[in-house]
């Protein structure tokens, strides 16, 4: 055995001793075998936690852990072989930047993994589909991901001695030349992000805009599309839609109803106060109602005019139409039985005579005597 490691110390590669290099890759193996079973042992312990539990960090700790890339852990085994085996000056200079290039990587692969799964886990969390990361997330995930190499890879380049700073200038100069060409587009992406962040909407949502009323089917990267409701798609840029007020129906929890109806001036002042009565009575008895309030509101044109207010405690617009059927129905047979008319446009003329007296109190030289026909005149000539 002694003649064998004198042997192999004896003898050299590349300026190092085979028994040197031997322990280096004995070390690596090793190494490499205890982080391949150790990760593999912790994920699926992790696994089967994740699971029994409903917390989301679990799976996306699983979900980071398995991104782990076997070639860069291969790598790192091989470091640790050559520290351990101390292979010389050359090669130790070096391990510190091939420790900060490997550790660089797979920290960019493992937040890289992060941001997917932490953003669809948010897509599902707040709007209970997978269709919505494909548009408006996957925005998110891009520049996410796209902030986090450039930094890795100015890091990487900084650390193996290139000096960045002439190369980050020209990124500043050639990112605001772009930026320059292409803002309207750069605009609409920014929308598009503040639309999955800020939330005014998402899909499935019915909204009213300057642009159309309808419902959200599609939130892109430069415009948003929505189903009218005559059947036609709307294409808005999320910039123009972001521009002016938008009403988000579906977040609406209850629907505030105002309406008027008149009745007869023929209708007496006790019928009167008993219609808003009429009225809270037949609102109380419908249970998906809430009454707010009634009032005799003035004196019409044509007629006593009502207002009435009450809740839908459903947002559903065809659910306030039936309530408002039911409401109008009871309110006709409720004013029938008490002989009360409702109003409609009329209008009473009053046609005065002239007195006889005031005909007769014209002077007679202010009435002109007949003069005879042309023929009569003749014939008396």
């Amino acid at each position: 055995m002694q003649e064998l490691f004198a042997w192999l110390s004896a003898r050299h590669l590349v300026g190092i001793t085979l028994f040197h290099i031997g322990l280096a890759l004995v070390v690596a193996t090793a190494t490499y075998t205890a982080m391949v079973v150790g990760l593999r042992f912790v994920t699926g312990r992790l696994r089967h936690i994740a699971s029994r539990t409903t917390t989301p960090m679990d799976d996306v700790l699983v979900n980071v852990l398995d991104s782990t890339n076997r070639w860069l852990l291969l790598v790192t085994a091989i470091l640790i072989g050559i520290e351990v085996a101390e292979l010389g000056p050359l090669w130790t200079s070096r391990l510190g930047q091939f420790w900060f290039v490997a550790i660089a990587l797979q920290l960019g692969l493992w937040i890289t993994r992060g941001i997917k799964v932490g953003v669809r886990n948010y897509e599902l969390r707040h709007h209970g589909n997978t269709t919505q990361l494909s548009a408006s997330g996957t925005l998110l995930t891009w520049f996410l991901r796209t902030v986090l190499w450039a930094v890795v890879l100015l890091a990487v380049l900084s650390n193996l001695g290139v000096n960045i700073t002439a190369f980050v200038a020209s990124l500043g100069v050639g990112g605001i030349a772009v930026a320059l060409a292409v803002q309207n587009i750069l605009g609409d992406l920014f929308a598009s992000l503040a639309i999955v962040v800020d939330k005014p909407f998402e899909v499935g949502d019915f909204i009213s805009s300057n642009a159309g009323v309808g419902t959200v089917e599609y939130v892109g990267l430069k415009t948003t599309r929505i189903r009218a409701l005559s059947g036609e798609q709307i294409v808005v840029s999320n910039t123009d839609l972001l521009k002016q007020p938008v009403k988000n129906f579906r977040r609406m929890q209850e629907r505030r109803i105002v309406f008027n109806f008149g009745v007869t001036y023929g209708t007496s002042p006790d019928d009167a106060a008993a219609i808003p009565d009429i009225v809270k009575r037949l609102v109380e008895a419908d249970a998906g109602l809430r009454f707010d309030r009634a009032h005799f509101l003035k004196f019409g044109d044509s007629s006593l005019d009502f207002e009435v207010v009450y809740f839908v405690l459903s947002p559903a617009y065809n659910l306030y139409m039936d309530a408002q059927q039911r409401l109008n129905l009871g309110l006709m047979r409720e004013l029938a039985a008490r002989g009360i008319e409702f109003a409609f446009p009329t209008r009473t003329i009053h046609l005065v005579q002239d007195d006889a007296a005031s005909l007769s109190g014209a002077s007679s030289r202010d009435v002109a005597p007949p003069q005879a026909p042309p023929a009569q005149a003749r014939a008396a000539a």
